[in-house]
């Protein structure tokens, strides 16, 4: 091998090098990053199962006062149920209604409320309730971290859908704290 040849080979080798280390520099920042730089891979808030007991109790409780006998359904980020509590004389129907109306909420990222006006006042929006699992009664209130909703409660029982808000909305004003 001549001296040309060497030198050529030297320097290829170096440039693979470096740009072998210019290559695995932008990964190695990646892995060192926090896991949320990674495009591939996201982090999402949840709830825990201690918080999702804490709104459906507080919930039945903010209904109780008013002598609303009610269920609450607290489900997580997915529409999966992490928390029921139905109220002493709640009708049957409230468990289905307040599960319905929480994956609603937390599917939507809107309260049920709001919901049903837009769709009284918009037909195409009327089709909404034509999703699976969807209910389109006052009673679901997403549940939030910041802007990231990461559940939602669903009420039935109360004489109307914006009482069954209302306590949704108590119970989360109390939790205020622990939603941050």
């Amino acid at each position: 091998m001549n001296t040309t040849s060497a030198n050529a080979t030297r320097l290829a080798a170096v440039a693979a090098a470096g740009l072998a280390a210019l290559l695995a520099a932008p990964l190695a920042q990646a892995q060192q990053a926090a896991p949320s730089a990674n495009p591939a891979v996201r982090v999402e808030k949840n709830m825990s199962l201690q918080l999702a007991t804490q709104l459906a109790a507080d919930t039945v409780a903010a209904c109780a006062a008013s002598n609303y006998a009610v269920a609450a359904t607290v489900v997580d980020r997915a529409g999966t149920v992490r928390a029921v509590l139905r109220a002493d004389n709640a009708g049957p129907h409230t468990l289905a209604a307040s599960e319905r109306k929480a994956f609603t909420a937390a599917s939507a990222k809107n309260t049920t409320l709001a919901m049903m006006e837009g769709a009284q006042k918009n037909p195409a929006a009327a089709n909404l309730v034509h999703i699976p699992g969807y209910l389109l009664l006052g009673g679901g209130v997403p549940v939030k971290v910041g802007n990231e909703v990461i559940g939602a409660i669903g009420v039935g029982g109360a004489p109307g859908g914006h009482l069954d808000e209302q306590c949704a909305v108590a119970a989360l004003d109390k939790a205020q704290a622990l939603l941050k």
